[in-house]
């Protein structure tokens, strides 16, 4: 692997702390989180409940904004974005696959997949393409016309993988993803995340499985809101 400081830098954390007033009490969910993800990179977020996970993912996805400290997306800072910029910003640049799939049921596999490309004004040519060689990449070259409800939860969640990868995102998040599947199917989507980090891709993984953590190159352990190991620094603690 080639050191870091030849390494294209991907998101940048400067700092970062998110803070929600309960009452007359203020919970800090993330404290001075400094943190560097490089393209290519392949990463566990681990923790207990309640040790900023979801908070972290949030923040990454730019579905939330940190309360103090810098977000950096590539080159652009997106910590200060107004919600339709940073709609903008994930739809563009970053990629979804989440733990209940979210698809829509009364759409097929394949319109499914070109929801994203829809609202980025991609021809409804060039959709349906990108969409059958992304159903055929994730094994449903044969379910296209299926909707939701026709398909096992391994397969919705290849639908979910496919919708992900249609805007081409710098950076795929993954939330729990294998939580609701049998441990086949859920090694088969695992197998699909090793093959795409293998091809170059970004992903980072929230889950609370240290099994599925020990197939990520690279582990964050959250405890308190903080990074509490790294395991790409030395001097990390368990």
């Amino acid at each position: 692997m080639s050191s870091e400081s030849s390494r294209k830098i991907v998101i940048e954390l400067k700092g970062v702390e998110k803070h929600y007033q309960m009452g007359s009490i203020v919970v800090k969910a993330l404290q001075g989180i400094d943190l560097k993800i490089f393209a290519g990179d392949y990463i566990s977020i681990l923790g207990p409940s309640g040790c900023g996970k979801s908070t972290m993912l949030n923040i990454l996805g730019c579905l939330d904004q940190p309360s103090v400290g810098q977000y950096f997306l590539g080159d652009q800072d997106v910590s200060k974005l107004e919600d339709d910029e940073l709609s903008q910003v994930r739809g563009k640049r970053l990629g979804f696959i989440f733990q209940s799939y979210n698809l829509i049921q009364q759409l097929t596999v394949l319109e499914n997949i070109e929801v994203p490309l829809y609202y980025q004004g991609v021809s409804e040519k060039e959709s349906r393409e990108i969409a059958v060689e992304l159903a055929n990449q994730v094994g449903l070259g044969t379910r296209l016309d299926h909707r939701p409800t026709e398909l096992s939860g391994g397969q919705q969640q290849r639908v979910a993988i496919a919708r992900a990868l249609s805007n081409d995102p710098a950076v795929i998040l993954a939330d729990e993803a294998t939580g609701n599947l049998d441990s086949k199917s859920g090694g088969d989507i695992l197998q699909i995340f090793d093959d795409l980090n293998a091809a170059g891709k970004t992903l980072i993984m929230i889950t609370h499985d240290e099994e599925m953590a020990e197939r990520t190159p690279r582990v964050l352990r959250l405890k308190d809101g903080m990074v509490h190991y790294d395991s790409n620094n030395d001097g990390g603690k368990e």
